[in-house]
Order: C-alpha cells, then sequence, then structure tokens
C-alpha cells in the first residue's frame, strides 16, 4: 500500500501541475484574444472616436476635411518590388519610365494588331506602356486581340505587366465610346455633368468607362481632367467640369473613386491646371500670370481632391508659371511645380507623368533628349511619347552612368511604376 501511494504521490503532483500550466496557457490565450479586440477596435475606429481632437493629422496647408489616410503597402507587395529592382539592368529600369504610341518602337505604319514585329519591339524595348488612338482601335474584337497578345508578350520579356493606356475622357475625348466599330455609347462632355452638379452621375460615368474599357483589355486612363476653366479660353471648356474648384473637385473626386474601384488606373490632368490659359499646347506655348499662392487658392485643389481620394497618376502639363516659379520653364519641366510642390508641398506619392512631350509647347523649346531629361530630373516619374524615344532614353542612361542622375532618384521612379503595376496582378 506505502508503495502504491508513494506511486499515487508523483501522479497527483503531475495532475496538478498539468491543471496549473492549463489554466495559464488558457489565461494567455484570453489575453491575445482581448488584445485582439483592442487593436480591432482601434483599428475600426472606436479608439479614434474617443481620442478625436487630441491630434491633428499634418499635412497640406490646403483643406483638410474629408481626408483619408493612404493605406501601407503590403509587405510582399513591397518586398516583390525590391526584388524586381535588383534584378533589372539599368537599360531596363529607363525604358519603364517611358509609355509610346506602339509605332515609335515598331516599324510599322499603324498598329492594329501584336505579332511577331511587337514582341521583337518590346524585347529590345521593354517600355513601361502604350498608348493608343482612334487609328489603332478598329473594333472590340480587334482591340481585345491586340491588347491581349502585347500583354502576354510583356509578361514572357520583362516578368511585367505593361501599361496600356488610352485617353477616354468622354465627350468629345474618346476614342471608343461612340466610336463605329464598338457599339458603346459615349458619356458625353464632363461640362455638362458639371453644370448640372451630379456628383454621383460623374462617378457613374467614370465606372461605365472603367468597365469597357478593362473588358477590352486596358489598365490606365488619362482622365479625369482636374483643370478649370476660368477664362475666356474654349480649348478646355467642354472637357472640364466647371470655372470654379468649388464645381471641380467633388467632380474629380467621384471620378478617380469610380476609376479605382473599376479596376483602371487613371490620371488627374493637367497640373497645375491648364483651363484659364489661351491656346492649345498642341500648337503653342501656354502660360499663366497667376502667382503660386493663387494657384494654390483655386487651380490647384481640384489636384489635392484628386490626391485625397486616391489617384494613382497625376499628368503635368506645359503650363509655363514665371509668377509662381521665377522661372518660364513649362510645368513638365519644372522642378518647383513637379518636386516642391506636387510631391513636396502636397504629399503626393503616386506616379507623376509628363503630357506627351511631342507637343509644341515644348518642342519649340527643347529637344528630344533634352526635354526628357530635364523632365526626369525635375521630377517626373514616366514621359509620355518623346519625340524620338531612342534618344530620350539613351540620354537618361548616360545620366545615371555619369552620375548626374543617381541610382537612387532613378529607383524612386521605377519603384513607383513597379508598386502600381504589380498590384495590378
Amino acid at each position: 500500500m506505502a508503495a502504491q501511494n508513494q506511486q499515487q504521490a508523483p501522479r497527483e503532483r503531475y495532475g496538478a501541475e498539468t491543471r496549473r500550466m492549463s489554466a495559464i496557457a488558457l489565461g494567455i490565450l484570453l489575453a491575445l484574444a482581448l488584445a485582439g479586440i483592442v487593436l480591432g477596435a482601434w483599428r475600426g475606429g472606436l479608439f479614434a472616436t474617443l481620442f478625436e481632437g487630441v491630434a491633428e493629422k499634418p499635412g497640406w496647408t490646403g483643406e483638410q476635411e474629408g481626408e483619408q489616410p493612404q493605406e501601407a503597402a503590403p509587405a510582399n507587395l513591397e518586398e516583390q518590388v525590391s526584388a524586381k529592382l535588383a534584378e533589372m539592368t539599368l537599360e531596363e529600369k529607363v525604358a519603364q519610365l517611358f509609355i509610346v504610341n506602339p509605332e515609335a518602337i515598331i516599324d510599322i505604319g499603324q498598329a492594329t494588331a501584336a505579332g511577331d514585329a511587337t514582341k521583337a519591339a518590346l524585347t529590345s524595348s521593354p517600355v513601361g506602356g502604350f498608348i493608343y488612338f482612334s487609328g489603332n482601335l478598329i473594333d472590340s474584337e480587334q482591340t481585345r486581340t491586340m491588347l491581349s497578345a502585347t500583354q502576354t508578350f510583356a509578361n514572357e520579356i520583362s516578368g511585367l505587366p505593361m501599361f496600356l493606356c488610352v485617353d477616354e475622357e468622354g465627350g468629345s475625348v474618346s476614342r471608343i465610346g461612340g466610336a463605329e466599330g464598338f457599339g458603346i455609347e459615349n458619356v458625353g462632355d464632363m461640362r455638362a455633368i458639371g453644370d448640372a452638379g451630379d456628383v454621383q452621375a460623374a462617378q457613374s460615368a467614370a465606372s461605365t468607362v472603367s468597365g469597357y474599357l478593362k473588358g477590352l483589355g486596358f489598365n490606365v486612363n488619362f482622365a479625369p481632367v482636374a483643370d478649370i476653366a476660368n477664362s475666356e479660353s474654349t480649348t478646355m471648356s467642354s472637357r472640364v467640369f466647371g470655372s470654379t474648384a468649388d464645381v471641380v473637385s467633388p467632380m474629380v473626386s467621384a471620378q478617380v473613386k469610380g476609376y479605382v474601384d473599376g479596376g483602371i488606373l487613371c490620371s488627374a490632368k493637367h497640373f497645375p491646371g491648364i483651363g484659364g490659359a489661351m491656346g492649345d499646347s498642341h500648337e503653342v506655348s501656354i502660360r499663366t500670370d497667376k502667382t503660386l499662392d493663387e494657384l494654390r487658392a483655386e487651380e490647384l485643389l481640384p489636384f489635392k481632391a484628386a490626391i485625397d481620394a486616391g489617384v494613382p497618376m497625376v499628368m503635368v502639363g506645359h503650363l509655363i508659371c514665371e509668377e509662381a516659379t521665377g522661372s518660364n520653364l513649362p510645368a513638365s519641366v519644372n522642378p518647383v511645380l513637379m518636386t516642391d510642390v506636387l510631391r513636396t508641398e502636397m504629399g503626393y506619392e503616386g506616379i507623376i507623368i509628363t503630357d506627351s512631350m511631342s507637343m509644341a509647347a515644348i518642342t519649340e523649346r527643347l529637344g528630344a533628349q533634352e526635354a526628357s531629361l530635364a523632365a526626369f530630373e525635375a521630377g517626373a516619374d514616366m514621359i509620355l511619347m518623346p519625340v524620338d524615344y531612342q534618344e530620350a532614353s539613351r540620354s537618361i542612361v548616360n545620366a545615371v552612368s555619369s552620375g548626374r542622375i543617381s541610382q537612387e532618384r532613378l529607383d524612386e521612379s521605377v519603384a513607383r511604376i513597379l508598386r502600381a503595376k504589380l498590384s495590378l496582378g
């Protein structure tokens, strides 16, 4: 019996120890569960509500109401971006900075299909994207086939999707809506929506456009127009939402939401706002006499609304703002506007892209090499339609090789591009 009791004593001690350890484990599990609830409440806004007003979010000096904090990119996305950057050559990185029309690198008259010539061109010049115009787009089947093949080639060659871009604002600037062969209704001029004061109609128009663009294979639309038509100029009158920031800003914000929710990368244009300038930058230089404070009070507000709404790209126009910057350089090559104002002051972290560098407003001042290099040095991440892609890309390759442009500066822009592309899936 004594032996049996001696055997039972360790068992009893073991049972007590087990029960004690179980209680500790249960306590830890309860503590972790409670921590999860607290964290969820914090993220869900409970604690934010309790402590509302204790601290204000620092930011741009303009209107802060309605701003939404930008969510941090997932760690795995950043890891993908870093890994991709590490394996790219200098030439491949520079090629990603450019969006060109297909004919710029494919030796054909008019690109309406993608075959061996397209694949060969992308192998030697793996550009960041193509922009298509009415002459490239015949009907729905042809467009889907061409874009699908182009995207397949790009992924095979570089392991990255291409930006397949179009100007599809609605109204007079529509390559697909209302065009013969597509059977898609044009959503109409944005000015009509603005004059009606219908913000929901602005978002619905963007949702409609994003729906048919994505169905065809596009992933970038150079819209919405964030300019304000606040002068007698008629160049932009039907393309803009209105003549004041109060009208234009909410419309632009709604359209950004419509495009982003529809899976299309969009671009607010034409920073810092060309709606009040006389003349057409396709043909002549355009300018404004407004000071920077005057621009902040009106023209910049729709772009701030677009940034707050999460716009993936901002397109910079060729407007000369001498009173605002102390320079007669167009905005597209002006570091004061792109780096100091848009990037630093307004806190924009997305892709800055130039308007077409083949417009007279820029070509009458600078050649292909000088213009693209100046745009990149001024703060642009991407250059749209240089006069000569080969010369333009070579100028940036040479500038990085010589140390004029740092590798870090190049990687910053390429990382923004990769982040957007890899987010497309």
